[in-house]
């Protein structure tokens, strides 16, 4: 077999004939690459991706966490000691900015191997033939030859030579800068021809918006058009989301006020002419301890935990903003079809054109089952099934060595169709192979209709139509009594909670893609109605309950009938008895004023089109509601950027879908959003705790020392003391603290407000409490054993012990705003247990290490002397336990 000539990949494949491309690249249209080529071009051209930049390497990694202001504050602080005599100071500075360095490297290469996991998690799939078999493959896996099916909402993956274009439409904005979607052509153009008027070629990094269309790849990954310019058009870094600018601002107003705070340290040690080497060390050092050079770090592992919790749940994030954004979401808007249902279409109904109503058996896509009030060869039934059978771009797929049942590639309501072909005995190989489609007007989202021509019998030129019943019966005109019958037909199925589709044909006709359906208005002839049921997701039903706990309102938006999807909505809890269900025309009536004023009250939106999914995201969002809105086709796409988080389906959806979107959702379940939703919570809260201990322990550090240099006394802490506490004792836990499972009642809890602050007001009370009692029981037992006349160096060391064991009793604090610490949350963390157990052999080593000893000014303290400075550290932990229950009776009594 031939093999394409790699001389110069983009050759002008244009002005070549379509048979003349097949030929050079050695594949037959019809049946594809062999497996040993496949392998053989894959060895030969790589993979079809891009280059990617190298990882970076782990010192660039570690240069980067010493470009901080508070790193440069902490150089500062160890060339004075320096300067001082204090080179034991000065060393364990720097040992505490190594130690910080390494651990924010670790983190950050551990959320970039999180975040590159789930980038391959999204990858894309292509469709292809290959050994006479269409294939869902990964597209890094396309070789130049290879034959590439494409569909509306298919992104195109490779640089590929048209050979079979209907009604193609092709966005390519991003390779052209053409603002409209370009219709697509198989004829050979001249060589001269430019890049943006190659009407014959298809190119990476396009979409389709309207057609189908088969093509052979011409080239894959580097040597594509957006390959040989990659390097003018590289991906920049995502922005800042809202949280990440928020915690940009909350630093910053913390640096100032350590700046401050420094100012009024420097001025009270002057004052109190206290020797100035230890005023500036003390000084700087409690600087330092007021800038959270912790919550970065902890904010990112944060995101990146919920990212894999989610994942692990089938919800894979593309957007970090949508992270933040899913706490916040007050209002759901889901489609139908396999994400509240099954998606497993079974034809159960059918209604044909002489009035004659049947019922079908059988569930599933096993073509078993009979047809109940009707022979199955009844010529009206046939006309009915032919139609449905060649009016279908499915394919029903036979049990085989690697298909344990009979499975449907394609739409599963186009599926369900061949099921029911095949239950009436129709051979649909040879119905295809005997009636081939010679012309088509592909489906279309706004017109709800799709159109075959086919050779039939002794109808060379028939048209078959298949569409949503109102659309088919406007194009059957003047059979009033028949579209009358088919109309109440219909409206009972849908009440039924079936998905109804009409079928008519047209004979001996043409399609003129120009004219499009308007042409076939009034002349063709109804042959029937098939009723398709789609029964609900059994977990839905709770999903949604948790939803309405939750404050977070769903809402039905479906292509479907008004009756069909109210009926669904009433079943799962989506609506209540007063709600409504409005379709496309009837939102197309209301004014806006009238949409605002119903819009709480209408739970199902039928009908509509992509211009009404983004008025209905946009009117929510006018309320001040976050809303979060499904989709799977490419005109799902404006409302799924719009929406504050557009979520896409992993099965059903396009390529188009999922980039808009900020989620994918690998298994088109509702439930799964209202999974992803409860871990954006837990993300937010997780954070919440850790700018809880954060700030409630530095400004117990700050209270300290202004406590002792107000009341005349000898600085409490050694500057390197307190370097230690903040950076080591705290470091160890705060990052584990975002590891924390979820506390279980999230979805029982109102939405995040997205203006929601930091330090809210909650936040602030619970921190006005553990602040005075940490600061009260290190200051006090400070005061009380130095009027003792212990030794200064004892005491001091005591102190130090006591505020580092202060802010383990206060990490189990935060771990809950209301459920005890008794109820052993912490066992629920192994990794804040590893954190505490850490900590506290470190604080063992600075105690009991003769060298450390010398280093951080400490002294040896008998083990029995730990028990009460114990006890009197766990104050912090007995007043936040009465707080909680002081809040749960609050609770109970309401």
């Amino acid at each position: 077999m031939a093999h394409p000539s790699s001389d110069h990949p983009n050759r002008a494949w244009h002005a070549l004939a379509a048979d003349e491309v097949l030929e050079r690249l050695g594949v037959d249209a019809d049946r594809g690459l062999l497996p040993d080529v496949i392998a053989q071009r894959r060895a030969e051209h790589g993979p079809n991706a891009l280059p990617e930049a190298p990882p970076k390497p782990l010192w660039r990694t570690f240069i980067r966490q010493f470009k901080s202001p508070l790193i440069y504050i902490l150089f500062v602080a160890a060339l004075l000691a320096v300067a001082l005599g204090h080179q034991g100071d000065a060393a364990v500075i720097l040992l505490v900015v190594l130690v910080n360095a390494l651990i924010g490297s670790f983190q950050e290469g551990r959320a970039e191997r999180s975040m590159a996991a789930l980038r391959r998690l999204s990858a894309l799939h292509v469709r292809v033939l290959r050994d006479g078999a269409e294939q869902s493959i990964e597209a890094v896996d396309l070789v130049p030859g290879d034959v590439l099916l494409l569909a509306a909402g298919d992104a195109v993956a490779a640089d590929a030579r048209l050979l079979v274009a209907a009604q193609l439409q092709l966005a390519e904005a991003a390779l052209t800068g053409e603002s409209v979607p370009v219709a697509k052509s198989t004829t050979p153009l001249p060589e001269a021809t430019v890049l943006a008027d190659r009407r014959n070629v298809v190119y990476s990094g396009t979409h389709v918006t309207a057609g189908r269309a088969k093509a052979v790849i011409v080239a894959t990954g580097a040597a594509t058009e957006v390959g040989l310019i990659a390097g003018l058009t590289e991906r920049a870094d995502e922005p800042k989301t809202p949280l990440e600018h928020r915690l940009a601002r909350f630093g910053r107003a913390l640096v100032a006020a350590a700046l401050l705070l420094f100012v009024v340290v420097v001025m009270l040690g002057l004052w109190r002419e206290l020797p100035l080497a230890d005023v500036l060390m003390v000084a700087i050092s409690q600087m330092v301890s007021m800038v959270p050079e912790g919550l970065p770090v902890a904010m990112t592992i944060a995101l990146a935990v919920g990212m894999q919790r989610m994942a692990a749940r089938g919800a894979v994030i593309r957007r970090l903003s949508a992270v933040e954004t899913l706490g916040s979401t007050t209002v759901i808007c889901s489609d139908k079809t396999g994400t509240l249902t099954k998606n497993e279409m079974t034809a159960v109904a059918v209604w044909l054109a002489d009035g004659r109503e049947l019922t079908v058996a059988g569930i599933g896509y096993q073509p078993d089952g009979q047809f109940d009030g009707c022979d199955a060869q009844d010529p009206v039934l046939h006309e009915l099934l032919l139609a449905a059978a060649l009016c279908n771009d499915a394919e029903l797929l036979a049990p085989d060595g690697e298909r344990a049942a009979w499975t449907v590639l394609g739409d599963p309501t186009e599926g369900a169709l061949l099921v029911l072909a095949r239950k009436a005995g129709i051979d649909l190989t040879t119905l295809r192979r005997d009636a081939p489609r010679d012309a088509e007007l592909p489906f279309d989202s706004d017109s709800k209709l799709m159109a075959t021509r086919h050779a039939i019998g002794e109808a060379p030129q028939r048209v078959l139509i298949k569409g949503a019943p109102e659309a088919v019966l406007r194009l059957c005109g003047a059979q009033s009594q028949a579209s009358t019958a088919a109309r109440a037909a219909a409206e009972t199925m849908a009440q039924r909670a079936l998905r109804v589709l009409a079928f008519a044909a047209v004979d001996d006709d043409t399609l003129d893609p120009a004219a499009g359906f308007d042409a076939l208005a009034g002349r063709a002839r109804l042959l029937g109605l098939v009723g398709e049921i789609d029964p609900p997701r059994e977990e839905v039903k709770v999903a949604v309950a948790e939803c309405r706990v939750a404050g977070i309102r769903p809402v039905m938006v479906t292509g479907d009938h008004k009756l069909t999807g109210f009926a669904i909505a009433r079943e799962l809890g989506i609506a209540a008895d007063d709600d409504r269900a409005v379709d496309g025309p009837e939102l197309e009536s209301m004014s806006e004023p009238e949409l605002l004023e119903q819009i709480d009250r209408i739970a199902v939106f039928a009908r509509v089109h992509p211009a009404q999914k983004l008025r209905i995201v946009e009117a929510l969002q006018s309320r001040g509601d976050v809303v979060a809105m499904t989709g799977d086709g490419v005109n799902d796409a404006p409302a799924l950027a719009r929406a504050d988080v557009g979520v896409a389906m992993g099965i059903t959806g396009t390529e188009v879908a999922k980039s808009a979107a900020k989620i994918v959702v690998t298994d088109d379940n509702f439930a799964t959003i209202v999974a992803a939703v409860e871990q954006g919570r837990v993300v937010y809260a997780n954070l919440k705790k850790v700018i809880l201990y954060l700030f409630a322990t530095s400004l117990a550090e700050v209270t300290v020392l202004l406590l002792a240099l107000l009341g005349g006394f000898p600085l409490p802490l050694a500057a390197v003391q307190i370097l230690w506490i903040n950076i080591v004792t705290e470091g160890t836990v705060t990052v584990n603290l975002v590891m924390d499972p979820p506390d279980g009642d999230e979805m029982r809890r109102a939405p995040v407000p997205s203006d929601d602050r930091l330090l809210g007001a909650a936040l602030l009370k619970r921190v006005l409490l553990m602040t005075p009692v940490i600061a009260g029981v290190t200051f006090g037992w400070f005061a009380w054993r130095l009027s003792a006349g212990v030794a200064e160096e004892v005491v001091r060391t005591e102190t130090f012990t006591v505020l580092a064991m202060c802010q383990w009793f206060n990490v189990l604090n935060c771990q809950s705003a209301t459920t005890s610490a008794f109820k052993f949350r912490l066992l629920r963390n192994p990794w804040l247990i590893g954190g505490l157990t850490l900590s506290v052999l470190l604080q063992g080593l600075v105690l009991y290490l003769p060298p450390l000893n010398a280093l951080f000014h400490t002294v040896a303290l008998p083990p029995a002397s730990l028990l009460p400075l114990v006890a009197l550290a766990s104050a912090v932990l007995w007043a936040e336990e009465l707080r909680k229950l002081l809040a749960r009776s609050r609770v109970q009594d309401r």
